[in-house]
């Protein structure tokens, strides 16, 4: 499996523009209009829809693009009813510490996602949780992930708790774009190593799992 298909599937490098372009043109027009909250939340809300209706036009998965303007509005919405703007960075906080939980969650319940997620994409369904050797291959890569989003909620929550507006806007805004695609492409690359680290050496790899039950029949039916 080439390395850039998960990222495509996770949203790649249109996914991570579509999620910071919106918070970039906040901040910048909180800073052109000194620091008002009203313009900063229309700006970011038309660059949203602006981005909503051309991957439209480009076909793109509807949801997809309506989660993506919505989460912006709820964003804004948050921001302007409390008056801080820093609360621009408060749904990704909680979307990330959301994230990390899940993961976690699907890893103690020995259906790690990032086996799901590549399962999928190689059309494997769930023949892989039958491969021992994958099963723990995929938990172990997915802890990364859960890394990653707990990450994101430790490096922007101080921004978000701080009382300098100008340090949590465009600090927090700068962290946001640096954690963004920069960090998913080292997650990709850390969980791909893990993978390959876990996996004996005699394995097939991903896109061939092994299933111990047909392996066995050969050698009852010699037996």
């Amino acid at each position: 499996m080439r390395q850039d298909t998960l990222v495509s599937l996770l949203g790649g490098k249109r996914g991570a523009f579509d999620a910071t372009a919106p918070l970039v043109v906040f901040i910048l027009t909180w800073l052109l209009t000194g620091n008002s909250i009203a313009w900063a939340a229309l700006a970011s809300l038309i660059s949203a829809a602006v981005i909503a209706l051309v991957r439209l036009n480009q076909r793109q998965k509807p949801r997809a693009v309506i989660l993506g303007l919505l989460s912006v509005a709820v964003a804004c919405l948050i921001v302007l009813y409390t008056g801080r703007a820093q609360d621009i960075l408060l749904p990704r906080i909680v979307s990330n510490a959301a994230s990390a939980l899940v993961w976690a969650g699907f890893i103690a319940f020995r259906r790690p996602l990032l086996g799901l997620i590549v399962g999928g994409l190689l059309g494997q369904k769930t023949r892989w949780r039958r491969d021992p050797d994958l099963l723990r291959a995929y938990a172990a890569a997915s802890w990364a992930w859960v890394a990653m989003y707990t990450l994101r909620v430790a490096i922007l929550t101080p921004f978000w708790n701080s009382d300098s507006d100008d340090l949590a806007v465009i600090g927090g805004g700068v962290a946001q774009v640096v954690l963004s695609w920069p960090l998913l492409v080292g997650c990709l690359m850390v969980s791909g190593w893990i993978i390959k680290a876990t996996l004996p050496n005699d394995h097939p790899g991903l896109r061939h799992p092994v299933d111990p039950t047909e392996a066995a029949e050969p050698e009852k039916a010699a037996s």
